[in-house]
């Protein structure tokens, strides 16, 4: 007897990530998108209007005018919040408060005060708090896994390096929200540096990092932005062995890698946080060897490819279906994971802690 139950999801806020997710809950076969709510009924209609034309539903979602009346029905079961983070904080309690699960895009707050404040008030109604960061679902994460663990490719862990960049073109830099500091104070710390902290959090097992360093490399703002904003930054978290490193920018063009050093080798990931497109996701493992025979000086590569099915994006495999699907089966059962919100909680406090080592000049910052 098959199980044909849903979680029946509404959206909160029309940004263009949703988009996106749209899809990824029409591929999560226990996911149901039942309303999505603008503070403008007719913009959330035309939301609804230009991903059906691309991704049919069975059926329409509701367009809702106003946020509160979309908490208000108990046809919704959970809550994707991709609003912008300085007002994320608000309607985050208020989809606790209102007894919904709450998927939550990410820098998910300010301050790690906003985010701790999120996470008490989805414990104490019994929902499930998760951020939005879809690689952390991909297939991908576990064969990487396998590979640092057969004590042959990497050897023990040394050097953790990323970068997650994109070149903004002037309309991004003078008009986008991510440029105005009460909508997205952290800038690319925040839209981007994130996933490079999670890359290595995730890396390191989530061991809390003895110090971080931050360094604000470039900033700026919209005209109407009170002050500028992060838009070339890069970090340093110190681990008992091991360093790690960051960069995140809105200055360089696109590059989004991660590779990891040991004693033995190294492992590179070209596309850790947006999988290059196809139906297969990658990385490669180098055991480089030096050969030195009286005049003849040889280094050879020594590099083996490793690979998972599962499609970027746009499919039922692809890792942000895999987030709703996580999500929802989650809902389903009843249960919460404590896993999800401890992640964020350390992701938001170390991404501070950055913040604040910049804002002091690079001082080291230790993480009590």
């Amino acid at each position: 007897m098959t199980n044909d139950r849903k979680c029946r999801w509404g959206i909160l806020g029309s940004a263009g990530i949703a988009q996106k997710n749209w899809q990824a809950m029409a591929h999560a076969e226990n996911a149901e998108l039942v309303a999505v709510a603008s503070r403008d009924q007719a913009k959330a209609r035309e939301f609804i209007e230009r991903c059906a034309a691309q991704v049919p539903l069975a059926q329409a979602p509701d367009a809702v005018g106003g946020y509160d009346e979309l908490l208000a029905r108990d046809d919704v079961d959970a809550i994707y919040l991709p609003l912008p983070t300085g007002l994320r904080t608000e309607w985050a309690l208020k989809v606790a408060q209102a007894g919904k699960h709450l998927l939550c895009e990410k820098p998910c707050g300010t301050s790690l005060e906003e985010v701790e404040r999120m996470v008490e008030a989805c414990e104490r109604a019994g929902v499930q708090f998760m951020d939005g960061v879809m690689f952390m679902h991909s297939d991908r994460l576990a064969k990487v896994r396998e590979v640092m663990e057969d004590e042959r490719t990497i050897g023990d862990l040394r050097r953790i390096a990323t970068q997650f960049s994109f070149w903004a073109p002037e309309d991004f830099l003078t008009q986008n929200i991510r440029m105005h500091s009460d909508l997205e104070p952290h800038g690319c710390l925040g839209d981007l540096g994130w996933y490079a902290i999670r890359f290595i959090l995730w890396a390191m097992k989530y061991q809390e990092p003895k110090a971080v360093t931050g360094r604000l490399l470039n900033a700026s703002g919209r005209s109407d932005s009170p002050h500028p904003v992060p838009t070339e930054f890069s970090g340093e978290l110190l681990f008992d062995g091991v360093s790690a490193s960051f960069y995140c920018s809105f200055l360089t063009e696109h590059q989004q890698f991660a590779h990891l050093s040991g004693s033995k080798g190294n492992l590179r990931i070209d596309d850790f946080v947006l999988p290059y497109f196809g139906n297969r996701l990658g990385f490669v493992s180098s055991n480089a060897r030096f050969d030195c025979e009286v005049c003849d000086f040889r280094m050879e590569r020594r590099e083996a490819h490793h690979q998972v099915d599962e499609y970027a994006s746009s499919h039922s495999t692809a890792q942000e279906t895999k987030l709703f699907r996580t999500f929802s089966g989650l809902v389903l059962k009843g249960e919460t994971d404590p896993h999800w919100p401890q992640i964020t909680l350390l992701t938001q406090r170390l991404m501070m802690a950055c913040m604040e080592s910049a804002q002091k000049q690079g001082k080291e910052i230790t993480i009590d």
